[in-house]
């Protein structure tokens, strides 16, 4: 009998079920089900102003009527270029409450990768906040069918003190004066449905809910088509794996954008689904993650690594008790060893009695799959296994499952696992496939062994890909966008290592014949990047080479130039 089918891990599950029952629900049922439950416990707090889950519930409705106004029905793609805020839950939501499928992107996103996102969606609209209006307004012309823009304002969800205070604000200023046309406001959406009759609800549990971005195992940028069991089954799987019964009338602290599967799937959903309620973030910076755990004490924080490190440099925090703290999950990149401990040692020295628990999975199912248990942390290992999810590792580029602490390709299945690739079979086919045992398993892309106990250790990935504060960037996709300057023969972009973000983005660059390798040349290769990448994609150091060095079959070898830059930076 194979390893996986035996399940050793379940032998360190202690009071985690094996198994869940899994409703017929969409996400926007469980929502509400959670709303007739909790009415009057809060479902999110924003910038001091609280609403709750009754109130949360009446504005899910009044957005999907004013979506309705606008010819947005069943079926449809809407982008969300959104930071984490009311207006962006509640079209989140709406979405889902008509039938139609939220496209989540970053909006940070740089102008062509924003007219990519709508073609590839083929989106009808597109909600942003107002400081964004020009950027997204640019690409007009490139977009293959007609986009509304929807413009929400930060300043229409403050207290009132600080709305008076709003014009004052870094970001007020950053929001140049708006064209009278060319754009609706989500608060004149919401009036034009406010005398329109909902239809009833009559989404599937296995429909598609919602589309996430990532690189599969080629590191292509692809769009993940995700279904409402999808989302669910992560949710009712984390907090079961959790270990604590129930989450209602605790606090998450949502700092993880919405665009990652990580935000979205566990920093949102999984805290509504369980009547605990999501402390939104729109934009992190240490001052404000000490202020809210200073006055907000959160019970949970999902986060990638950089998110700790920064806990650590956190100066008005040295007499603080975070005793309250209940749960702190990583995950989203590799959390080295060295780091973990800083921050366990930090943690316990402010009367925290718990460590961080790391956990591993991919967009491909939504987001987490394994989690270190409560009370068996390995060094070194991402975890176990979720309830109802199996993992095996098996020979990279085969369905041949490997021994205990035999390296190779990490697969999974379970609830959580997409329903394939947004117009890309070929794709889908090699990511997604039958073995032998009959099931269809997700392949990874990455590389880990599991020990005789089940527990999970990865390694490395497969895909090329540089992992930045949490973010996949995919290296493939930066060359072909430098490389379409003209004075640009050849590029090659590879993570360095960084004690905050894991790693930044370098750039090697072969100039054309002629042109002169100076300053000047690469303040014009940035600013010619600033427009098609993405803020956190961007290289932040740009060398010059004559020739890049090749592979036996002529391509670049980006690993050789990958260790000679890490060797230097380790100097």
């Amino acid at each position: 009998m194979s390893l996986s089918s035996r399940a050793p891990w379940l032998a360190y599950y202690g009071t985690t079920p094996a198994t869940i029952s899994y409703p017929e629900k969409t996400m926007y049922e469980m929502v509400a089900q959670a709303a007739k439950q909790w009415p009057d416990s809060t479902a999110y707090h924003f910038m001091g102003r609280k609403t709750s889950f009754a109130d949360f519930l009446s504005r899910i409705d009044a957005a999907a009527k004013g979506l309705i106004a606008m010819g947005i029905s069943k079926g449809d793609r809407v982008t969300l270029c959104m930071a984490n805020t009311p207006q962006a839950l509640d079209c989140f939501y709406a979405l889902n409450r008509i039938g139609a499928i939220p496209n989540m992107i970053h909006p940070l996103s740089a102008p062509q990768e924003i007219a990519f996102y709508l073609n590839a969606s083929h989106s009808k609209a597109i909600l942003t906040l107002d400081q964004f209006y020009e950027k997204v307004a640019s690409v007009e012309a490139q977009l293959e069918a007609p986009c509304q823009i929807f413009l929400a304002r930060i300043q229409d969800e403050l207290p009132v003190h600080l709305r008076l205070l709003y014009p004052l604000s870094k970001n007020a200023k950053a929001v140049k004066p708006l064209p009278a046309t060319g754009y609706t406001l989500w608060s004149e959406l919401l009036k034009k449905g406010r005398n329109l009759q909902l239809p009833a609800h009559d989404g599937k549990a296995d429909e598609c809910a919602a589309i996430l971005y990532s690189g599969g195992t080629t590191g292509t940028t692809k769009g993940i088509l995700l279904s409402n069991r999808n989302f669910n089954a992560l949710g009712l799987q984390t907090i079961a794996a959790s270990g604590y019964r129930e989450i209602a009338q605790m606090k998450m602290l949502s700092v993880m954008p919405i665009f990652h599967g990580f935000g979205l799937g566990i920093g949102i959903h999984t805290a509504l689904i369980g009547g605990a309620s999501c402390i939104l973030v729109p934009q992190f910076s240490i001052q404000t993650y000490s202020k809210i755990l200073r006055r907000q004490r959160p019970d949970f924080i999902p986060g990638v690594p950089t998110l700790f490190e920064a806990l650590l440099r956190c100066k008005d925090l040295e007499t603080v008790d975070l005793s309250f703290l209940k749960g702190i999950f990583c995950g989203g990149d590799s959390l080295s060893t060295e780091l973990k401990k800083k921050v366990d040692d930090f943690l316990k020295a402010h009367g925290c009695r718990e460590q961080i628990r790391e956990g591993y999975g991919t967009t491909e199912c939504v987001t987490a799959s394994c989690l270190t248990p409560k009370n068996y942390a390995r060094e070194g290992s991402i975890g176990i296994p979720f309830p109802d999810t199996y993992y095996k590792i098996v020979k990279p580029g085969t369905v041949e499952e490997v021994e205990p602490l035999q390296e190779g390709e990490i697969c999974l299945r379970g609830p959580t696992v997409m329903l394939g690739y947004m117009d890309n079979p070929g794709e889908t086919a090699q990511t997604l496939q039958t073995h032998a045992d009959g099931y269809t398993w997700l392949h990874t892309g990455d590389v880990g062994f599991m020990d005789a106990d089940g527990f999970i250790y990865f390694r490395q990935r497969l895909k090329r890909m540089i992992v930045s504060s949490g973010y996949n960037i995919y290296p493939s996709q930066l060359e072909n966008i430098l490389d379409g300057h003209e004075k640009v023969l050849q590029s090659c972009f590879v993570g360095v290592k960084d004690d905050y973000r894991g790693q930044r983005v370098y750039a090697f660059v072969v100039p054309m014949p002629g042109i002169v390798p100076d300053e000047a040349l690469k303040s014009e290769l940035l600013t010619f990047c600033q427009s098609r990448i993405a803020k956190y994609a961007m290289p932040r150091e740009m060398e010059f080479r004559t020739e890049l060095p090749k592979t036996a079959v002529g391509k670049v070898a980006y690993r050789i130039l990958e260790e000679e830059v890490n060797e230097r930076a380790e100097k």
